[in-house]
């Protein structure tokens, strides 16, 4: 057996662990490992694969990134190039991408990536790939799956920077609006903000409204306390409003961000209070895994090979009530999983005082 290990997407905490889990699981059936580097980068080049050997991810559990790189522009079916009038378009050069999968006697593919990447799954699985999906995204919005690898590292990140940003805020008496991201989904943005007692948080899941942040910031000044904190999901907006976006490049999803700026403008227009706006942005993926997230990536790793062993192609290994299971990619693709409105971590914002927006 062959099989090739790829890493797709932005990067997570954890994807090293997983690269390992699953490299050392299929070295002891007897199995030769390769990797892709880049996402599906190299398959373009005169060396499409790497040789994974015991040595090559020795050590590599507590490491950050991922020793094969990542790209969030190498889609098969969308790969940009430059045309010879100098602008930029997209070509499928899919039928390459299975070709040498052929050429190189591969049989599977582990394919460790989020939403984007298992739609890039779902679409070679239909030309007749044979793949086994690894949830991992920082934004823990992939259907199905309970916790995806890297989402720990990136609350608890974002839960310490938030920390650290309430004593500033205090001292100077201003308010202080933190964005982390998370694209349409706002689970680090409820988690890190609950976890770190957030007076406001904004979620994508609850269009809000600044007449309910101020009346927030108002009743705070009553209390004598003259400075509040608020956590911003990057792909929050206002009720009646737009996303705020830094635009989109050729072969990638539109860039979100810049909303902590615009909330902090106006709340300081209609409050007259000192404002201040920070973006945590890559710093929520990068550094060394949490405990959980090495062991969750592990367990997937693992689990991705048992299921190539089983012949058990075309799923995506998840967690669902702390037990490994694995469903099909094809559920997964064009699915999110957005924060429950009714789920008790909601409810126990609201019941602690949380301004949620609405």
């Amino acid at each position: 057996m062959k099989i090739a290990i790829n890493t797709g997407g932005g990067d997570a905490p954890g994807l090293n662990a997983a690269i390992r889990a699953a490299t050392l699981a299929a070295l002891r059936r007897g199995w030769e490992v390769y990797g892709i580097e880049n996402g599906y980068g190299s398959i373009y080049t005169d060396e499409p694969f790497v040789r994974l050997t015991e040595k090559e991810v020795r050590g590599i559990t507590l490491l950050g990134g991922t020793i094969l790189g990542t790209a969030n522009k190498g889609n098969p079916f969308e790969m940009p190039y430059q045309k010879k009038d100098g602008s930029w378009d997209t070509k499928d050069v899919s039928d390459h991408l299975m070709q040498t999968f052929e050429d190189y006697g591969i049989d599977a593919l582990v394919a460790i990536g989020g939403d984007g990447s298992m739609r890039i799954a779902n679409k070679l699985v239909n030309k007749g790939l044979d793949i086994v999906g690894v949830p991992k995204t920082i934004d823990n919005d992939i259907w199905g799956c309970d916790v995806t690898l890297g989402f720990d590292t990136a609350r608890s990140i974002a839960t310490e920077a938030i920390d650290r940003i309430t004593t500033t805020a205090e001292s100077h008496q201003r308010l202080m609006v933190v964005e982390v991201m998370g694209r349409y989904a706002g689970w680090i943005a409820l988690l890190s903000g609950l976890a770190s007692t957030a007076d406001v948080i904004l979620l994508p899941e609850i269009p809000f409204t600044y007449d309910s942040i101020v009346e927030k910031i108002e009743e705070r000044k009553s209390k004598d306390k003259h400075y509040t904190m608020i956590v911003v999901a990057e792909g929050a907006k206002p009720k009646g409003g737009e996303l705020v976006t830094k635009g989109k490049t050729i072969g990638q999803e539109v860039q979100l961000g810049g909303i902590a700026r615009q909330v902090a403008a106006e709340l300081t227009e209609r409050t007259g209070q000192e404002s201040r706006s920070v973006v945590l942005g890559h710093l929520q993926r990068g550094g060394s895994p949490t405990t959980y997230d090495r062991l969750i990536s592990l367990r997937f790793g693992a689990a991705a090979i048992r299921c190539v062993q089983e012949r058990d192609f075309n799923k995506l290994v998840v967690l669902q009530d702390n037990k490994l299971t694995s469903i099909p990619i094809n559920e997964v693709a064009n699915k999110m999983k957005a924060v429950p409105l009714d789920s008790d971590t909601v409810q126990t914002a609201r019941d602690v005082g949380i301004c949620l927006g609405d």
